[in-house]
């Protein structure tokens, strides 16, 4: 069993990784400073280009769904961390109309205080008739809201949501980055019917690592495991085990793509750029390490709004 330490760390990691790539360069955000200092380490460029085909491929989906439903739509992020997206699409005046970010009582606290004592985060969460509503764990505005919770705990989730006032009845869109892997398998089926039992017209979006049965796979799991995060891998083995994990437990389809292949789905023009910023040494490394990540995608669209077309196309 993984501890919550060690599976808050790796939102840290993902954090420094991410500040990292984008004071390299790599893509433009002007949020990620506030949530994370800057890196002590230098990280590998196959690394920072990892995170960039996460980022942007993510980025991809999520404006797809949102440009789908024309902003009639809900996100929720299911241990969001200290991820930045919600800024970065109010930018792009990309809205869904409800916003929820979810994840451990230290995480959003510690989140909460990163948004108060910034300015220019508290802004785009502000508006002239909206009181922001604060505790130590939990934030609800009239479109973003922060909550604390435990993904093994349905009901707890089911009210929080509710607060939050989230409309089961309208499209809503889950996200799962690096989240249901430490959990155990027969918590995440539960949390995926969970799901596809109360939203009949929802986008699951699941990034997380695949094809883990070959020796660099062994190899990344003794890594976490030493760090006290124990991947539940039986959906890993491979992306048909992503996409049967999903059909099984009620979505009307699902796809899966390894992250080797997204970067190649994404503009090409963009992808040399970000190649040309540093020193390349081992093309093989990169592509073996993105072969062992995935983005999964799948849908029940009871309302016939066309979520089956979206992918990386």
């Amino acid at each position: 069993m993984s501890s919550e330490e060690g599976v808050r760390a790796t939102n840290d990691d993902a954090s420094q990784c991410k500040r990292f790539a984008v004071d390299k360069g790599y893509w433009a955000d002007p949020y990620i400073s506030m949530f994370t200092p800057k890196p002590k380490q230098t990280h590998a460029p196959e690394i920072s280009i990892g995170y960039y085909a996460r980022v942007k491929g993510l980025r991809l989906l999520v404006e797809k769904f949102v440009s789908l439903t024309k902003g009639k739509c809900q996100v929720i992020s299911l241990g969001a961390g200290f991820d930045s997206l919600y800024w970065n699409l109010k930018d792009a005046g990309t809205n869904p109309a409800s916003y929820v970010e979810t994840d451990f009582p230290a995480v959003t606290s510690k989140k909460i205080q990163f948004i108060r004592r910034s300015q220019a985060l508290l802004q785009k969460i502000t508006s002239e008739d909206d009181d922001i509503k604060f505790s130590s764990t939990d934030l609800y505005s009239k479109d973003y809201h922060l909550i604390a919770g435990n993904l093994k705990n349905l009901n707890e989730l089911d009210h929080k949501l509710t607060e939050c006032g989230i409309d089961k009845t309208v499209p809503t869109l889950f996200i799962a980055e690096c989240v249901l892997v430490y959990i155990e398998k027969t918590d995440t089926d539960n949390l995926l019917k969970w799901i596809t039992k109360n939203f009949p017209t929802v986008l699951f979006i699941n990034y997380e690592q695949v094809n883990m049965g070959d020796r660099f796979g062994q190899i990344m799991m003794e890594n976490l495991r030493s760090r006290e995060c124990m991947l539940h891998s039986e959906y890993c083995a491979s992306i048909q085990t992503q996409i049967k994990r999903c059909i099984d437990h009620g979505f009307d389809g699902a796809d899966a793509m390894e992250m080797r292949h997204v970067l190649s789905s994404l503009p090409q023009a963009d992808v040399q750029r970000i190649e040309r910023l540093e020193f390349l040494d081992e093309r093989e490394l990169l592509d073996q390490l993105m072969s062992h990540y995935c983005y999964c995608w799948a849908y029940k669209d009871a309302n016939k709004v066309g979520l089956e077309e979206i992918d990386f196309t």
